[in-house]
């Protein structure tokens, strides 16, 4: 993937360095609108500890959450002194950073900024908003919560931003498809992909439906669908950047796709239990993830995202 040419954005938060976490104590999973979707680590992590440990996956989840809960009422207006403080204090680290993984986050954030200021008017008659880009190293605060390196890269829209610790770059080449470039892109892409969901109000909806839900297993299909068309919205922003820019080939794709494969909820329980629980996946198979990853990309197209309608 070439991207030393493209721009930086500038709606970037480097705190890496700051060991303050924001005050915020406790397991502090984050949550997409409070309803339960975890970050893209955060799956992976808790998943390989209960079938390690032969815990039902569900149980620390759902335990995960209630400590959320529970954290969000008892320190809400710690957070926001807390946050007031920290946002002072690393004022001085917004924009763009100067090393070489920040400009690398700088550019791919620029180019998704670029594509879908243009393709969400073009296509949905909205206005975009950019969200901001957190970077931080080992734990920080966050609109849903506190924030750690765990649970991988996440989008919360109670601040509408982005968290990413990259060393979960690191992770992905040992342990996610081997990585690269436009793997990490399509990374960030995906968790950009859910901050257009929740422009389209689709994040709203989906939460008022999995508090209607009757069962664990109906929820967490909803939050498949969810995660499946952050995948498709992902490729959609590589179909216009591709051919916008014409800075990836065929080879990045296929890094991206094995990506998408190594995370798929099937790869992950096959790995650390020898078999899959279908009703307790949050962000579906390996071959749904791979197959709506190219759906964006072959169609490129907001519409073509629909997995409510399949």
């Amino acid at each position: 993937m070439d991207w030393q040419d493209l721009r930086r954005s500038d709606n970037i938060e480097d705190r890496r360095g700051d060991d303050s976490g924001g005050g915020l104590g406790g397991i502090g999973v984050p949550t997409l609108g409070g309803a339960g979707h975890l970050g893209l680590g955060a799956i992976i992590v808790l998943g390989l500890i209960g079938w390690a440990l032969g815990i039902d996956p569900r149980v620390l989840i759902g335990g995960a959450e209630m400590i959320e809960n529970g954290q969000s009422s008892q320190s809400g207006s710690q957070l926001s002194e807390t946050s007031t403080a920290d946002a002072t204090q690393n004022q001085s680290q917004a924009g763009t950073p100067s090393d070489q993984t920040g400009q690398f986050v700088a550019a791919v954030l620029a180019e998704t900024e670029d594509v879908w200021s243009q393709v969400l008017p073009a296509q949905k008659g909205i206005q975009y908003e950019p969200p901001h880009l957190v970077l931080y190293s080992g734990q920080t605060y966050s609109g849903c919560g506190g924030a750690q390196a765990a649970m991988g890269p996440f989008y919360c829209p109670l601040d509408k931003k982005v968290y990413l610790d990259t060393s979960f770059f690191e992770d992905m080449k040992e342990r996610y498809g081997g990585g690269g470039e436009f793997a990490y892109a399509y990374v960030i892409a995906h968790e950009v992909g859910h901050h257009i969901q929740d422009q389209l109000g689709i994040l709203g909806k989906a939460e008022a439906a999995e508090q209607q839900a009757d069962t664990s297993a109906e929820r967490n299909a909803i939050s498949v669908r969810i995660e499946l068309m952050a995948d498709c919205l992902a490729g959609v922003w590589a179909a216009n950047a591709r051919s916008k820019y014409h800075n990836f080939d065929q080879s990045d794709v296929e890094k991206a796709v094995a990506t998408a494969q190594a995370i798929g909820d099937d790869r992950l329980q096959e790995a650390a239990q020898g078999y899959v629980v279908p009703d307790s996946f949050t962000h579906g198979t390996a071959a749904q993830r791979v197959q709506w990853l190219n759906t964006g990309l072959r169609a490129g197209t907001i519409d073509s995202c629909n997995t409510f309608a399949q």
